[in-house]
């Protein structure tokens, strides 16, 4: 990557309900980097600069970029050292950033959530990525940071030339916003897709030989977190074992389970048999339509609400030989106050801390393009990475 970039940091879909949060955040914690917010629509972009400004922040440039334009995206990536996009669903508009971002030589991530776009980026992109030496990190916010950067603390207190297994374990409290809402809308009306995608996310690399490979999704019981582990059809859990495929440190072979944690059994079995039940009855168009009318795309919780929500994920991480640890990520309001910042503090991380962070590129996770020290910076910020015991 040049260095003469205008930009450290362009925020993408900047007058979005999160994008929004990131300049919020930006303009309270740049720290000296170098950002600008970019959109279609110039009218709504001077409003975010001026609440940026009003924030007490600098006032960001604007750029006015559309993800139906290329030729604008790629002028857009060649002023930045990284593209922080919150366009989505990703799976419709996030391919033409991640093509401009590799013929710019600039660094790109976002925060989605979608198993199948993950699998297409790393089928297309990681190549041609790496060939280009730029960093794809996808999946920056809370889909999958604390699953991600989480299993990778569990297994720095686990013996390295052991073969380990890491159960996550995550509880929220929080509000979807429109768009959030109709993305797992359109996860569950095709399950079946859901599921082929999250197995198709590679979980090979080419820096270890490692074998890695998933936890069985079934209900259970985890007397260490006192509660049920239910399967749940994210990302979350692909990523982890990805991560484990291209670093170092996991042990000699590594397996990885993410669940929801439910403190009653019936209320842990509702939800491992509602799920199938809910992605039948999305199919019913007149059910569709109920659901779909619940929140509108651009409609989000309140300030109020979100500083009332929280998240917490525990690891159990075992050896074969029998050594154990218990950890936990935690922080607020996961879908929107703390999905900024982590994709915020990704962004920062991928343009200020080059030096420090490991020689590699492509289609990435955080753990293996940014590891500890994006973690260090999420630390700063106010998450929680503690062990328990």
């Amino acid at each position: 990557m040049t260095h003469d970039r205008a930009f450290d940091v362009v925020v993408l879909g900047a007058t979005g309900f999160t994008g929004t949060l990131v300049a919020e955040y930006l303009a309270r914690h740049a720290n000296g980097a170098r950002w600008a917010i970019a959109g279609r629509d110039a009218g709504k972009l001077r409003g975010i600069r001026e609440r940026a400004r009003a924030l007490g922040g600098e006032a960001p440039e604007m750029i006015v970029a559309d993800v139906a334009d290329p030729a604008s995206l790629v002028e857009m990536a060649r002023r930045t050292k990284v593209v922080l996009t919150t366009v989505g669903p990703y799976v419709r508009y996030g391919e033409a950033v991640v093509r401009a971002c590799i013929e710019a030589g600039t660094d790109v991530c976002d925060i989605t959530g979608e198993a199948t776009y993950v699998a297409m980026l790393v089928e297309r992109y990681h190549a041609a990525a790496a060939a280009a030496n730029v960093r794809v990190v996808p999946c920056c916010g809370y889909d999958s940071i604390p699953a991600d950067l989480g299993a990778q603390f569990a297994v720095e207190h686990l013996p390295a030339d052991e073969d380990l297994c890491v159960r996550g374990y995550a509880r929220v409290k929080g509000q979807a916003s429109g768009g959030t809402w109709h993305s797992a809308l359109g996860i569950l009306e095709d399950l079946g897709a859901t599921l082929r995608a999250l197995d198709a996310i590679p979980r090979t690399g080419t820096d270890v030989d490692r074998r890695v490979e998933a936890l069985p999704a079934m209900l259970h019981r985890e007397d260490a977190v006192d509660a049920w582990g239910v399967p749940m059809p994210v990302v979350d859990g692909p990523i982890a074992l990805r991560s484990a495929a291209l670093v170092g440190g996991y042990g000699r072979t590594f397996r990885y389970g993410h669940f929801g944690a439910s403190r009653r059994a019936l209320a842990g079995l509702g939800m491992t048999l509602g799920l199938p039940a809910l992605s039948l009855a999305l199919r019913i168009p007149a059910v569709r339509a109920r659901a779909g009318a619940v929140l509108q795309p651009g409609q989000g919780p309140s300030e109020a609400t979100r500083s009332r929500s929280r998240f917490e994920v525990f690891f159990v991480g075992e050896s074969a030989q029998g050594a154990r640890v218990l950890t936990r990520v935690a922080g607020g309001d996961p879908g929107y106050t703390e999905t900024s910042k982590m994709v915020a503090e990704s962004a920062l991380c991928l343009a200020m801390d080059r030096a420090s962070l490991p020689a590699r590129a492509g289609v990435l996770t955080t753990a293996s393009a940014m590891g500890p020290v994006l973690r260090r910076r999420l630390v700063a910020a106010g998450l929680t990475f503690e062990r328990l015991r």
